[in-house]
């Protein structure tokens, strides 16, 4: 299984940065698996952002965060896509993907993409 992480690399402060994964490999309606989101900011831990679940039906993301997270998924190209909203400096990290399976964790995981917000 592999993901791939697309995207601009610059953004300028109050607009919606939107990052792609492209999953392969396996199919992201497989049953059981919540695609995921994590970033880590410059000098920070790893900071999660969100999921959809596999049926599609489910979408949970970080308290912190939620006001300004959506992840949707397009099927047919077998990717799903994170958008964040009125990003500041703070949004400023290197954005990966991942799947993430009950009991076992985040499986795999995208090699990650470094946004900067930046005016």
């Amino acid at each position: 299984v592999q993901l791939q992480e697309s995207g601009p690399g610059l953004v300028k402060p109050s607009q919606t940065l939107s990052l792609t994964c492209t999953v392969s490999g396996d199919s992201i309606t497989t049953n059981y698996y919540y695609w995921s989101w994590v970033r880590q900011s410059p000098g920070k831990g790893l900071e999660w952002i969100g999921y959809i679940a596999s049926s599609g039906a489910t979408s949970y993301y970080s308290p912190d965060l939620r006001s300004r997270t959506s992840i949707s998924r397009d099927t047919a190209n077998n990717h799903f896509t994170l958008q964040l909203t009125s990003v500041t400096p703070e949004d400023t990290a290197v954005y990966f993907c991942a799947r993430f399976r009950k009991f076992f964790g985040m499986e795999y995981w995208g090699k990650g993409t470094p946004v900067t917000v930046s005016s």
